[in-house]
Order: structure tokens, then sequence, then C-alpha cells
């Protein structure tokens, strides 16, 4: 509810527990930036990732016992945390838990394209069913999703396991969502990422000098990719809300936005989401977490939504590889000419 009393745009795509309705646990990722009251409230099962922070390994814990000013202001004085996923132990016990629990379980897991938890996690649950048998109901989905977006489809996750889906209706719901999610974002530290490894230290120094940000995105196989860069940060900011307004589906107009502690330019960016779209907007909001920032830095900001199928996008396949799709479909017979496209004989 807003001051007066009126129900909010965001109200209407809530999730409410429905613990009668779910026919399976969720695992989630700490780095999914869903806060950690909505996983209690909820009844996820979180599975941890920690970090180092001078030569300390801290568990990411959803930023409850550090906040983000903090975890960002030491990266500002010169700190250069590491990630890590959970080791195989980790893995073990959080499974068991959800398991125990007495339902099936589907686990959120963090896009191969970026890290190799994944593998990790379906070695862990490998061992796990020859000791407690093969047809043990855990399965691990490889989400391709990071961040911002993750949060968004961990958060929808919610909603679909309430109005009852199974555990393999969920599995086959979240293999399948990566494909209409839109996201793109904006770093400020630029030697965050060469660190990392997303860019190279060269590009990270001019980009510096120049004053110009690169504006990232998630690939259909769940791994970074330039998507264009911006010289300057509010322009960088504005190319967010006009990413978010020629992309997002007017059915279901939610908007997932984060920030690594620049809460201002979150704030400029929802205003230029609502002043582009001419209404209030939901938004699902998150502080980017230290699992991520980590490779980011300070100063990230992030658009994501749902929107069309990103597989038949332009920019999904090559010109050539469009053609070729097009001559390999169903009814490619439209393109057969005598001595080109054989055509196979009705008798055969």
């Amino acid at each position: 509810m807003d001051e007066t009393g009126a129900p909010t745009p965001f109200e209407a795509y809530e999730p409410e527990p429905s613990p009668a309705q779910a026919r399976c646990n969720l695992i989630v990722d700490s780095p999914c930036e869903l806060p950690l009251s909505f996983c209690e409230k909820h009844g996820l099962f979180v599975m941890p990732y920690t970090y180092t922070m001078e030569g300390e390994a801290v568990e990411d814990d959803m930023y409850t016992s550090i906040t983000p000013k903090q975890f960002y202001d030491a990266m500002r004085k010169g700190a250069t945390p590491q990630t890590a996923y959970p080791d195989p132990l980790t893995f073990e016990r959080v499974y068991s838990e959800a398991l125990d629990a007495g339902k099936p379980v589907v686990y959120l897991c963090f896009s191969s394209g970026l890290s190799s938890a994944y593998d990790a996690a379906c070695l862990a649950a490998d061992r796990l069913k020859e000791r407690r048998g093969a047809d043990t109901p855990l399965y691990v989905v490889d989400l391709k999703e990071e961040s911002t977006p993750q949060y968004l489809v961990c958060w929808e996750a919610v909603r679909q396991r309430d109005k009852g889906l199974s555990a393999k209706e969920m599995v086959q719901w979240a293999e399948e969502v990566h494909y209409y999610v839109w996201t793109l974002f904006m770093c400020d530290d630029l030697d965050a990422l060469a660190r990392g490894g997303r860019i190279p230290q060269g590009v990270a120094f001019v980009g510096t000098k120049l004053n110009v940000k690169p504006l990232l995105s998630i690939d259909l196989d769940g791994k970074l990719t330039l998507a264009g860069v911006s010289r300057g940060r509010k322009k960088g900011i504005q190319r967010l809300a006009e990413f978010y307004q020629e992309h997002h589906d007017r059915r279901t107009p939610i908007a997932g936005v984060g920030n690594a502690d620049c809460p201002r330019d979150l704030e400029l960016l929802k205003n230029l989401i609502r002043q582009a779209a001419g209404h209030d907007v939901p938004f699902l909001a998150s502080s980017i977490g230290p699992t991520i920032g980590c490779h980011v830095g300070p100063g990230m900001i992030s658009v994501c939504c749902w929107g069309p199928d990103r597989r038949e996008s332009a920019s999904a396949l090559s010109v050539p590889d469009r053609i070729a799709s097009e001559i390999t479909s169903e009814d490619s017979n439209r393109y057969a000419t005598d001595g080109i496209l054989e055509r196979p004989d009705p008798a055969e």
C-alpha cells in the first residue's frame, strides 16, 4: 500500500506464501540477491557462497552481518576480495536439509557461463544420489543468469511454485525462462572487471581515462557480453531506462533493478523508467551482493525485465544462420526449385 492506502503496482506480482500448494522445495544461491527475510518467509533453502576479505574467508550471508556500504567502501579503499562457490560438504548439507523437508527439490543454480558452480553442484548431487538412491528427487538447473536477473527469476519461481508446479514442471520452466529475460547493466569500476578477467587490463585503463562505461548483458549461454558503451555515467543510466522501455513485455511490466551501493543512481533510473512509461512501474529492487560485487565493484547498476523470446531476436543468429534456419524449417518446400533443392518422392 502507498501512503494513501491504495495498492501499489508491485502488489499485483508479489508472491504470497502458500505452503499447501507447494509441491517442491527450492534452493537458491546466496548471490541471487533475494533478501534473506524473503527466503525465510517463503521457505527457500539458501546455498551459501563465500568470499575472502583481507585474507579471511567470509560467508555471503546476504548482507546479514555487513551492509552494502561497508562492503563497497572496503573495495573503494583498495580491498580486492575473491569469491568461491560452495564446497562439496556444503552442497551436500543444503541438499539433505531440503530433501529431509519432505518434498522433491529443485536447485536454481548460478550461471555455468560465469562459474564452475553448476558443474560442482551436479557432481555433489550425483554423489548424494549414490548413497540415497538414484531416484532421489533432486534436480539441479543451470539458470544461465546471475545478479539482478537471477533475482527476478528466483523471485518469480516462488510464485510459480506456489501456484502448484511440480518439481519436474519447475525444472522445465526454469530451463526455458532464461530466453525471456532481457538484461543490461553498467559498471563503474573497470579495474574490478579487469581483475576478474571480464575485460583486458588495457581496455580498463583506456576506458577509465576516457570516462567510457561498458554496457554489458548476458548471452544465451549465460556468459557476459558487451552490448555497447556510454560516454559518461548519466548517459549510461539513460540507456538502461531506454533498454527497459524497448524490451519489456507490456503484460508483465515488472522491472528488476539492482545497484552496488549507488542508491541515488538507482532512484534516477527508476524515475527515468517511470517517465518513459508514463505511469508507475512495479520495481523489484536489489542490492548487488558480495559474491557479484567482488567482480563488478562499487557503482554497478542494472535493469532486467521479461520480454520476447531472445532466440527469435535478430541478434540471436547471424544472417547466414537465420537463412539456414528458414531453409531447414518444416515449411522449407516453399524454397524448393527444380535442380536446386530436391524434394522427396511422395511414393518413397
